[in-house]
């Protein structure tokens, strides 16, 4: 009964948001249930099923940590040591800071280093040494261990890491320590692994309602440690299957020692006022539904959205994945909270924030930017806080293929307790949650926005346009 409801729900729910294609999984137990609703593109339309590839972005984190544990299991990496001690190139801005940098730090996002650089280092094998190699360009933050702040610039370092220990290329050696032992067979890096198979592409809405298909299909090769894995629904719930387990794959092989993989789930760092958890694991987020533990991940590329939670204690797990934005994270937001009350009843809600307050909210209204986006946030008609994130014009101007299209302005709220932190209450944004870092004065200079830390650059009120 429960598969079937959950095929009504993903079917109406891909409709209500106007998905081109979505599947879904859940893993209860030892029963699994799918539903796949719609087709891999508009232009060239195929039926999504269990076995259809969709990017998993970020997602691809946990793949990465999991195989970088594999070599500290067997004696290869030590979590505590310096990067430096397997890449001996590794540079930054400040070299102190290079110095300091542990494996751990780049597998919990305590690293100090910004998000990311955006640069294109080519497809060939050394395209992650290359991406390394501007590293120097990357802005600091913080210095190690100093705060949270996500970084897909720290995972593709810990990629190199693996490639060097291993002597392979990063997707060489994931392929060997992960997916071969894992039976993974509709996991992939490689454009030509994919293209061969049936795959999605991810699509973006215009102002006027219409769906295009996304031109940059996936990043570069540089960025495969952080983002680069297409699998298919199925092969996520055995990915979940296994971090449910006791480190033995289906066919009994020992692939992580069971310490090992309870060490992925237990928390490294706390999270402070984000949708993602309350604390970070080695790649997984950690947080509370209604007093029960959960670890999960997220992803968005171009037009393509992965949600994957796991609820250890329950041996259940859902994923969702999605190919249009920007309506695709409310989209998967919805499957699994969907999942989580019908099969668990879990209900898991978002904060409410506070009443509009008009000092506090003139404190923080301004424009603040990184390397890549600008953010601008303004009262909106004297009764409410917007914020506008936008790519930087020289950074579309610069880049080599299409670029996703902004997010429409958000209306957001701040909540009570700590009224440094907010929550956004519209717009594909909803639910995303943040805060404001302030100086030793008190002054606001910074906001952090999915994991992502951008300075105050101005504190004058320019609406927004």
């Amino acid at each position: 009964m429960a598969g079937t409801n959950l095929a009504e729900f993903v079917e109406r729910t891909a409709t209500n948001f106007g998905i081109p294609g979505v599947a879904a999984g859940v893993l209860l137990d030892s029963m699994e249930s799918y539903a796949c609703h719609g087709v891999t593109s508009t232009e060239n339309p195929l039926p999504v099923d269990e076995d259809t590839l969709f990017l998993l972005a970020s997602v691809s984190k946990t793949y990465t940590a999991t195989a970088l544990m594999r070599l500290v299991a067997e004696g290869h990496i030590e979590l505590n040591a310096p990067v430096r001690r397997y890449v001996r190139e590794f540079k930054l801005k400040d070299e102190r800071i290079a110095d300091e940098v542990t494996v751990l730090n780049l597998l919990n996002h305590t690293s100090g280093m910004s998000w990311g650089l955006s640069v294109d280092t080519g497809e060939g094998d050394d395209a992650l040494a290359g991406y390394v190699s501007k590293l120097p360009e990357l802005d600091l933050i913080a210095p190690p261990g100093q705060r949270t702040s996500y970084s897909q610039a720290g995972y593709n370092l810990a990629g190199r890491i693996i490639e060097k220990v291993a002597s392979l290329t990063f997707e060489r050696a994931v392929a060997s320590l992960v997916f071969a032992p894992l039976g993974l067979s509709h996991s992939f890096y490689a454009r030509d692994d994919v293209m061969t198979r049936r795959f999605v592409v991810g699509h973006n809405r215009a102002a006027d309602g219409r769906l295009s298909i996304a031109r940059l299909w996936r990043p570069a090769r540089g960025n495969n440690p952080g983002g680069g894995i297409a699998a298919s629904v199925s092969d996520q719930l055995r990915w979940a299957r296994f971090h449910l387990g006791d480190g033995r794959s289906e066919s009994a092989e020992r692939v992580l020692p069971a310490k090992v993989l309870h060490q992925m789930k237990e928390p490294t760092t706390a999270l402070r006022g984000s949708n993602m958890g309350d604390a970070v694991g080695i790649s997984w987020f950690l947080r509370n539904v209604n007093g029960v533990g959960t670890i999960g991940h997220g992803g968005s590329a171009n037009g393509q959205f992965t949600e994957l939670l796991i609820v250890p204690e329950r041996q259940f797990a859902v994923v969702s994945l999605c190919n249009a934005g920007p309506d695709g994270i409310p989209c998967n937001q919805a499957i699994v909270r969907w999942a989580l009350q019908t099969y668990l009843g879990l209900i898991d809600r978002d904060p409410e924030p506070m009443p509009f307050d008009k000092p506090p909210a003139e404190e923080v209204v301004g424009s603040y930017e990184d390397k890549v986006q600008n953010i601008t946030i303004d009262i909106k008609d004297g009764s409410g806080l917007r914020i506008a994130c936008r790519i930087k014009p020289e950074i579309r101007a610069a880049a080599k293929k299409e670029l996703p299209p902004d997010h429409e302005p958000c209306d957001f709220g701040l909540l009570p307790g700590d009224k440094d932190e907010y929550i956004i209450t519209s717009s594909a944004l909803k639910g995303l949650r943040g805060f404001f870092s302030r100086d030793e004065n008190g002054a606001v200079v910074g906001v952090d926005i999915g994991g992502r830390q951008y300075s105050r650059v101005q504190s004058i009120a320019r609406p927004i346009t």
